[in-house]
């Protein structure tokens, strides 16, 4: 396999227990081009670049400065070596230091928005794992969908409806109870 065709299969092959599948929307090529539709993540790597060349620039910059400082005699020389060097120096030292926060705080952001996205994920499997598990007996069958009575009345409803389904006095229908109604609610005929 070539490193452009990691983790897709070869024409005709199969797919084994051992081979990692790519994720969808990942792309196999490299650099800012995956970015495009991930505004964070593209966030987080100006960012982060911004930072590495300005932080150090600005110390570059205030060794410069002192350099010039303190090979000059005259005080007026100094003074602007200070300004210039030392004072630009801080400034660039500062912005990139908030830059690099900056990325930082974008990671931070971007981590939290997948782990979230996978947290809704695995709830809504679990969620309907669990719903069809509470509603099927033994044999597959979906008990929420059986029409019953409740205790002596007339009104035919599923077993899973909201207004009976505190009550222990329920009753399967049989074939002869076509003289119930059917409940606005739950509609046991129309699903």
């Amino acid at each position: 396999m070539t490193a452009s065709n990691v983790g897709t299969p070869a024409s005709g092959s199969r797919i084994g227990a051992g081979t990692a599948l790519p994720r969808v929307g990942s792309s196999s090529r490299s650099g800012i081009a995956p970015l495009r539709d991930q505004h964070y993540a593209l966030l987080q790597v100006i960012l982060f670049w911004a930072g590495a060349v300005l932080l150090p620039l600005g110390l570059v910059v205030i060794v410069l400065g002192w350099y010039g400082a303190a090979n000059t005699p005259y005080q007026y020389d100094q003074l602007s070596y200070l300004v210039s060097g030392g004072l630009l120096g801080l400034g660039l030292t500062f912005i990139g230091g908030f830059l690099y926060f900056g990325a930082w705080l974008a990671r931070i952001a971007n981590d939290g928005r997948e782990s979230s996205k996978r947290l809704a994920d695995t709830l809504l499997v679990l969620a309907d794992v669990t719903s069809r598990v509470a509603t099927t007996d033994d044999r597959g069958v979906d008990v929420g969908s059986i029409p019953v009575t409740a205790g002596g009345g007339t009104t035919m409803h599923r077993r899973d409806c909201a207004l009976i389904a505190h009550r222990e006095d329920l009753t399967p229908v049989g074939d002869g109870d076509d003289h119930l109604t059917l409940c606005r609610i739950c509609n046991p005929g129309g699903r």
